[in-house]
């Protein structure tokens, strides 16, 4: 069970980790072990509550296809576990981020007085400058 919060859980079986050979550098142990770990989610089969799937489906994320699955490739560590425990890590956070709700943003308008400020600075810099000005006969 991947745990995200106190009242969401997830089960192992909803995800599939996948190991693949690791890219770049590393020599001999990088060309013979498969370390690095592709791990997919399938957020709309998964049992997740509504709101959150929602909010993860529009999430502006590389990580999220179009299918509504989240791909996380781990290939930082030489260890293929701790490859699988680093996308597990990922995919915790990604689900934590859509189980924020914003707050809705309320319009304000400026104060009479900090209207009045600005103005007044304006028209003060606005006399400055034409003092500036050369004159012309």
């Amino acid at each position: 069970m991947l745990y995200i919060n106190s009242s969401i859980a997830i089960s192992e079986e909803e995800f599939q980790c996948s190991a693949m050979r690791a890219q770049g550098a590393g020599g001999q142990h990088v060309n013979k072990t498969s370390s690095a770990i592709h791990l997919r989610f399938n957020i709309r089969q998964s049992s997740l509550p509504e709101d959150v799937k929602s909010r993860l489906i529009s999430l502006r994320d590389h990580r999220i296809t179009q299918e509504g699955e989240i791909l996380i490739k781990s290939q930082e560590y030489r260890s293929q576990d701790m490859n699988r425990q680093a996308a597990q890590e990922r995919l915790v956070a990604l689900i934590q981020q859509a189980t924020i709700v914003q707050k809705p943003r309320k319009a304000t308008k400026p104060s009479r007085n900090s209207v009045k400020r600005r103005l007044d600075k304006k028209t003060k810099h606005s006399q400055q400058k034409q003092l500036r000005k050369s004159l012309k006969y």
